[in-house]
């Protein structure tokens, strides 16, 4: 059985820096390749990075671009998220989560080609 497990949320200021981490069983990072996910109250969940199978390719939505990182340890199957220079608007519940198919060059930012989900870590920045 396919499993994901977030940790590393918690409540930071504005300009502060958190890392989540995603462990992974059943199913690799480094076969598939893997994607963060952030929803916000009221609003519908949406991309935020994603990596690779083989970790040659990442990619970030707009806003997070050159704050957030999104890295893999392989050898213990476990993916971080680095959020550096937070901003309130970051808060959310983020998730990781794994694609149906492999991720080569092209990574997809669609919840719907995601079809395992972690259970979610809240990320709250205060001003």
């Amino acid at each position: 059985q396919v499993q994901l497990v977030e940790s590393g949320g918690g409540l930071v200021q504005a300009g502060g820096s958190l890392r989540l981490s995603c462990a992974a069983s059943g199913r690799t990072f480094s076969s598939y390749g893997m994607g963060w996910f952030r929803q916000a109250p009221g609003k519908e969940r949406e991309f935020v990075a994603a990596i690779s199978w083989s970790g040659d390719f990442t990619d970030y939505t707009d806003s997070v671009r050159g704050r957030f990182t999104v890295s893999r340890d392989d050898a213990k199957d476990l993916a971080y998220l680095q959020m550096n220079g937070l901003k309130p608007e970051d808060t959310a519940v983020y998730y990781c989560a794994l694609p149906r198919s492999r991720m080569g060059v092209i990574l997809k930012k669609s919840a719907a080609s995601y079809d395992c989900w972690g259970q979610g870590t809240q990320v709250t920045v205060s001003s």
